[in-house]
């Protein structure tokens, strides 16, 4: 399986964070799912220096790309317009136990 990084940042109109807090839960419900087959390394919130959420970052494995681009396609934080702008890259991460 590939490995990629996916930054992303969210949205900065008014409604933005509202947006975000009321997928939230399905979002993590989605994560949850992609860890458990094996697709979600880590992964967590991006804070500006107010502590305010603005983005995510997070780890991932799958065996495309395009496997990839396939999840985060229907991923609610993208079809509920949270994330406005997502940067992936294909990265081999460290494995601290070999």
């Amino acid at each position: 399986m590939k490995q990629y990084a996916l930054v992303a940042y969210d949205y900065t109109d008014e409604g933005a964070l509202d947006r975000r807090l009321s997928c939230r839960e399905l979002h993590l419900e989605g994560i949850r799912k992609l860890y458990q087959s094996g697709n979600f390394v880590s992964g967590g919130v991006l804070l500006n220096d107010g502590g305010k959420m603005i983005g995510s970052n997070a780890h991932f494995r799958f065996a495309t790309r395009e496997d990839l681009e396939a999840w985060l396609a229907q991923e609610p934080y993208m079809t509920e317009r949270v994330w406005e702008q997502v940067d992936i890259r294909e990265v081999k991460l460290f494995d601290p136990t070999t």
